[in-house]
């Protein structure tokens, strides 16, 4: 289900949980329709004889698939997030993708299913009961298209639903009560895979639903890798294991950073449940679907990869680019993933946006992730011995996206670009001292200089290793028009183990420079023991910002310097509409309508600079009325990483909530909205009247 309002029905799917009853989807996006007009599907009157067998009464629990399948998560292909249910969704497609995983090598990096989703089948069963492929989408019908994908050495998957019909608003015949037959029909045709999605069930037990099928699959004997679909709803986490290969844990991810985000942070905690042959699956992946940037594409790669996740790409491969297949296709960090010993990744150290993750691997080596959910460079730190490796007198320290290595004496540390992540393989090796040392660089802030004005910074050059690095130098550059000098020394010939070089700088930007974030260019270069010349450059940036006026400005009257928000951009005194800029509609809240505000979807986040000038910010907060009594939030204000006001949980049937919060000598305000730990439909949350008093 789109999460957003109930404006429009174009995009993606519903789903129907019982009769009158919606909520996020697993396989798509699309806005819930009033109650007035929700309704399950058929109820699929009835079964036929050939179903006669589908009984789901006096079901009994049997042990989990006793086929060892799934031993580490499954990779492949599907298509729903890149093509729904468009006309390209057909057989010529899922062929072309098959394709594409032999030529670009996908298959070799351990890529093997290729899952088709919703809408491949028609609207309605045959005369006995079964299943009939679309006759546009696959006019060779389904066994075809498996037939073609095997001889590939690939393997094939399918979708359907654990109700009465799927989750498209057309919605093709479901599973329930007919699971034997359809089983016998996937097994026939050759399928390898089955995504069980939960729209239009009827509010039938969803363990009796998903166990019904479970023994369906079994009983036809074919090998069959189950992956429930149910959103986490009903903690499958904790029962599953005896059911699935896998479960999703979350609703339906959006290809956009807050959306990965919040999954990511829902996913992390349940760690203990994962291993060999039941995964946890916080969705698929959006690489390559244009709603984020290269370096966030890298992010979710790498993350979803520490925590063993299913690696199903999600883009149309015909489309993709160079740079979507160079993160697709990196062996090493698909080696974490896929690690035999079936940890998935666990949380060290979580502080401020800066976030460290550890994995352990078979043989005992570490992978370890730094990751930078801020909007600005981070130093992000941690130990050999906190991510679980013994005491030795070096490590072996590969960086998984550069494909370089090194060594450190125990420090593990780099500074991360915003919303990147440094990805390390860590181990104990005798033969450290044949790698370089590892050689950390980065700026102690990042400055905020109003245009025409000079702001100091310093960059450090850190030596984590024990040999020492020779003929170190560093550099600073800026965009056009920007005068960067150097205060203090800039070279070294030796740097040993341990000593770092600071250096001091002037900057000033240029007096005409608009307000906004601008890249800064720090390079940094030494020469192994052994002659080796590295060079890296690591993230570095400044703010040109703009003081706020006097008085009471609006806050839909000031530049901010970033802005993340869950469907669509963040909205300037309307609500948030649909996926563009300017779209939305009058804010509403409890029938007030308000002509100022800003219009967000959770989770988001605002970020204002103040400069120490003003001393309070004000809002009336709550769910716009276009989301009826729907959704549920909180709001928050943080002023210089610290929260000054939160609001508790508010839903679509609450009234406007005055938000009141003293930022007295902040130089930053952040207003952010969660989705309250339930997902992020209908979650459009107004910041109405907002205010700045300065």
């Amino acid at each position: 289900m789109r999460p957003h309002t109930p404006r429009t029905i174009r995009h993606g799917r519903r789903r129907i949980v019982g009769a009158l009853s919606a909520a996020v989807l697993c396989t798509a996006g699309l806005t819930a329709l009033p109650a007035t007009a929700r309704a399950a599907g058929p109820a699929g009157a009835a079964s036929t004889a050939a179903d006669a067998d589908d009984d789901t009464s006096g079901t009994a629990v049997a042990p989990r698939l006793p086929d060892g399948l799934a031993k580490t998560p499954p990779m492949g292909f599907n298509n729903w997030n890149s093509t729904y249910c468009r006309a390209e969704f057909n057989e010529a497609m899922i062929k072309g993708i098959a394709d594409l995983f032999v030529e670009k090598g996908l298959k070799a990096a351990g890529y093997q299913y290729v899952n088709i989703d919703d809408c491949w089948a028609r609207p309605t069963r045959d005369a006995q009961g079964k299943l009939v492929p679309h006759p546009t989408r696959f006019p060779n019908g389904i066994k075809a298209v498996a037939d073609y994908i095997h001889s590939k050495g690939l393997k094939f998957g399918l979708y359907t639903s654990a109700g009465t019909r799927t989750c498209d608003p057309v919605g093709m015949p479901g599973a329930l009560g007919h699971e034997a037959s359809d089983a016998r029909q996937f097994a026939e045709w050759g399928v390898d895979y089955l995504k069980y999605d939960n729209c239009n069930n009827q509010g039938l037990d969803a363990k009796k639903r998903y166990i019904t099928m479970r023994d369906a699959l079994k009983a036809t004997g074919r090998p069959i890798v189950y992956s429930i679909c149910e959103w986490g709803e009903n903690k499958p986490w904790l029962w599953a294991a005896d059911v699935g290969h896998l479960w999703r844990t979350t609703g339906d991810i959006k290809d956009n950073w807050a959306s990965m985000v919040s999954i990511l942070k829902k996913n992390l905690p349940l760690a203990p449940y994962a291993g060999p042959g039941h995964w946890n699956d916080p969705d698929m992946l959006e690489v390559g679907n244009g709603g984020m940037s290269g370096t966030e594409y890298r992010s979710h790669f790498s993350m979803w990869s520490m925590m063993a996740a299913p690696l199903l790409i999600g883009t149309d491969l015909r489309k993709a680019t160079p740079e979507t297949f160079e993160i697709l296709n990196n062996r090493e960090v698909i080696a974490l993933d896929q690690d035999p010993l079936g940890k998935q990744g666990t949380v060290v150290k979580s502080e401020n946006g800066r976030w460290t993750v550890a994995k352990q691997l078979a043989g005992g080596d570490r992978a370890v992730a730094l990751f930078n959910e801020t909007d600005q460079p981070q130093r992000i730190t941690t130990t050999a011995k906190a991510v679980g490796l013994p005491k030795a007198p070096g490590y072996r320290l590969r960086d998984l996206w550069k494909h370089q290595d090194f060594h450190t004496t125990g420090t593990i540390s780099a500074t991360v670009p915003a919303h990147g992540t440094v990805v390390f393989r860590a181990s104990v090796d005798k033969r450290w001292a044949m790698y370089p040392p590892a050689v950390e660089a980065g700026t102690d802030r990042t400055p905020m200089i109003e245009a025409g004005h000079t702001a100091g910074l310093r960059t450090s050059v850190a030596n984590l290793g024990r040999a020492p690095a020779r003929d170190v130098e560093v550099g600073l550059t800026g965009p056009q028009g920007w005068r960067i000098k150097a205060l203090s020394p800039t070279r070294a010939d030796a740097l040993p183990g341990g000593k770092n070089l600071v250096t001091s700088w002037q900057i000033v930007p240029p007096d005409h420079a608009k307000a906004g974030a601008y890249e800064l260019t720090l390079t940094a270069g030494y020469r192994s023991p052994g002659g080796q010349r590295i060079t890296s450059t690591p993230a570095a940036m400044a703010y040109v910002v703009m003081p706020p006026p006097r008085g009471t400005p609006y806050a839909s009257d000031l530049p901010w310097l970033d802005a993340t928000n869950g469907w669509g951009p963040v909205e300037k005194d309307t609500s948030v509409g649909e996926k563009n800029a300017a779209d939305g509609k009058p804010i509403a809240i409890g029938g007030v309508r308000y002509a100022k505000g800003l219009g967000t979807h959770a989770p988001s986040a605002v970020t204002f600079y103040t400069g120490g000038r003003c001393t309070a910010f004000r809002a009336q907060a709550g769910i716009d009325d276009e989301s009826g009594d729907n959704g549920s939030v909180t709001y928050e204000v943080w002023a210089d990483g610290k929260r000054v006001a939160a609001t508790g949980i508010l839903t679509g049937k609450d009234p406007a909530k005055t938000v009141s919060a003293d930022v007295s000598k902040a130089h930053m305000v952040k207003i952010v909205v969660t989705d309250a730990g339930n997902g992020m439909t209908y979650d459009h949350a107004d910041w109405a009247d907002a205010k700045f008093t300065c």
